[in-house]
């Protein structure tokens, strides 16, 4: 792979490039890690990369490795920057013929994640979208077990992601990450919903396999000065006529990486949290309550196939994250020998449009006092 952004003191970029080598399937080789062409160098010989292979602009890391044999240049590019600088990048390498795995969310605006999904089926090439909590093994056990009507007819569902990093105005400090999150020119027009609402969203409608309909969102901006939402909570309405609630806030003082979710149906119901990632809880109209864990007892095979080690061993983030490199490598080297699989399993582009739409969905409805709005 070849990485946009990512560069010295990147949190995301370093979290991608563990994840992505967890498996060894994948191995970096190229990159343009900064918007700066000498620490964009600097960090990649950093890294233990070629200097000949450490661009000082994406463009020129796209013409120059294309311009390579085949078996030398990289397979696809690594998208890690802040949410701007997305699509500029993907377009580019798709144009180029080169696969593409983007952080969320999938672009600045909305009409960028529909002209780049046009992009997309153009070019035949893949794209993936890292939405990593849908890794983890639990997650697959909850959406299994969805699936396969354990829990009967979803009824209702519970989703939240909350923070408490932005409680105080950390953006007029030096610290970056906070600074284009509350900018709408580098985030869009969702804060804590692009960063955090669209992963609460996701793994909604990939547990259960069902779309939201409408939204009815009543947004918070508490820090000082700030244009962009750092609060939330919103009604929804499921395709198949489900009730829910999602909250998001990054102002929730106390809180870490509290993402969680509960679906209730009407044999029985599951809890899982981010914060507690090796165990799912299951409750039943006729039985007690069940709790799994990765390796453990009763699950399925297809929470089983993204377990790597013994029961017992805690499995969490990375392994999370390292699962949708994994399914997206296996993917892509069934492409390169003329196979096909059919629903790979990991986030897509299509994915990606879906997050666009809540967010600006979301927007629509606070503006208007919280009305219902389609996504």
């Amino acid at each position: 792979m070849g990485m946009v952004g990512g560069g010295t003191g990147s949190f995301i970029g370093d979290v991608h490039r563990k994840a992505a080598a967890i498996d060894g399937m994948i191995e970096l080789v190229c990159g343009a890690f900064s918007s700066t062409a000498e620490k964009s160098i600097t960090s990649g010989i950093a890294l233990g990369l070629d200097e000949t292979r450490c661009y000082g602009t994406f463009e020129e890391m796209i013409v120059k490795e294309k311009a390579l044999p085949e078996d030398v240049r990289m397979d696809f590019v690594v998208i890690v920057t802040p949410n701007h600088m997305h699509f500029p990048p993907a377009k580019l390498a798709l144009e180029n013929g080169f696969h593409v795995v983007c952080d969320k969310p999938v672009t600045l605006t909305l009409d960028e994640a529909e002209a780049l999904q046009d992009v997309v089926a153009k070019s035949g090439k893949l794209f993936a979208l890292t939405h990593n909590y849908t890794g983890n093994s639990m997650v697959k056990q909850a959406k299994a077990m969805v699936a396969k009507g354990e829990l009967g007819t979803i009824r209702k569902i519970q989703a939240q992601y909350l923070q408490g990093w932005l409680s105080t105005s950390l953006e007029k400090t030096e610290q970056k990450q906070a600074a284009w999150r509350v900018d709408p020119k580098r985030s869009g027009i969702g804060g804590a919903l692009g960063d955090i609402g669209t992963h609460a969203e996701n793994l909604i409608e990939y547990v259960t396999g069902l779309k939201i309909e409408e939204i009815a969102a009543d947004l918070g901006r508490f820090g000082e000065g700030r244009v962009l939402d750092d609060d939330g909570n919103m009604l929804i309405r499921m395709e198949n006529g489900a009730k829910g609630t999602i909250s998001i806030s990054q102002i929730a003082l106390g809180e870490e990486n509290n993402l969680g979710i509960k679906v209730y149906g009407t044999k029985g119901s599951i809890e899982w949290y981010q914060e507690n990632p090796n165990e799912l809880t299951a409750r039943w109209l006729e039985a007690p309550k069940t709790i799994y864990t990765p390796n453990g007892n009763g699950l399925h095979d297809e929470a089983l196939a993204v377990c790597r080690i013994p029961a017992g061993h805690p499995e969490g983030y990375l392994e999370a994250f390292a699962t949708i490199y994994k399914n997206f490598a296996l993917h892509l080297s069934a492409v390169n020998e003329g196979k096909t699989i059919e629903n790979p399993d990991y986030p897509t582009i299509t994915d990606g449009v879906r997050g666009m739409k809540f967010i600006y969905a979301a927007v629509e409805s606070d503006k208007n006092n919280a009305n219902w709005t389609k996504i």
